[in-house]
């Protein structure tokens, strides 16, 4: 990411392209400490902002950076490895973020939803262990063909290392048939069959769309 340059984060840090990692633990204070201490152990990071909150004030805490109105560019993935290679190509297209609201999204899948058999719902990738985001965004409608660029560039350099399919919400705009299949995985046949049974004419159809 590109830390914002306002608050709360100091100025020294304004601008600069940083690691963020955000935390949420749904318990008491003291059990947020002790889980968190291992972590606070292995290093010391450039800010410490981790603090108890409401989740609506953490839900909407860059809502401000965010308006209605930017330009968004989404590649996606699921993971369940990360190599060093894959590490490098993260180093090296998350260094070149092309605007201060670009950003790549890392997050972990493999607690609860992991619990769940891949053919229990229309997800298939129960197994995964990551899912990944790579978002190119900026006010300015001029730079679509710089955000759109750096996304497919950083995307392309990261697939091969994927488990195929992404998040279907993470998905950008219409990626194709075939995009779609891999996002279903082994559970696409069967949605098409449901589709086929409630839904024959497509009318459902502005979306990641699976054809009857």
């Amino acid at each position: 990411m590109t830390v914002p340059p306002g608050p709360p984060f100091p100025e020294e840090f304004h601008l600069r392209k940083m690691v963020g990692v955000a935390f949420t633990y749904a318990g008491s204070q003291a059990d947020a400490d002790e889980a968190l201490a291992p972590i606070r152990e292995w290093s010391t990071p450039a800010l410490d902002g981790v603090m108890e909150m409401p989740l609506p004030a953490w839900n909407s805490a860059f809502d401000e950076l965010y308006v209605p109105g930017h330009q968004w560019y989404w590649k996606a993935d699921f993971m369940s490895r990360l190599p060093d290679d894959a590490v490098a190509a993260h180093a090296e297209h998350g260094s070149a973020l092309p605007t201060m609201h670009s950003t790549m999204h890392l997050y972990p899948i493999d607690g609860a939803a992991a619990r769940v058999p891949s053919d229990a719902t229309a997800w298939a990738y129960r197994g995964a262990r990551w899912t990944q985001v790579i978002v190119g965004v900026d006010p300015d409608p001029a730079n679509a063909p710089l955000i759109r660029d750096w996304a497919r560039d950083y995307y392309d350099a990261l697939h091969k290392y994927s488990d195929g399919g992404a998040y279907v919400n993470m998905l950008q705009g219409d990626e194709g048939d075939d995009r779609v299949r891999a996002t279903y995985g082994a559970n696409y046949d069967r949605l098409a069959g449901i589709k086929s049974k409630y839904d024959p004419d497509n009318f459902f159809r502005v979306n990641q769309n699976i054809t009857p």
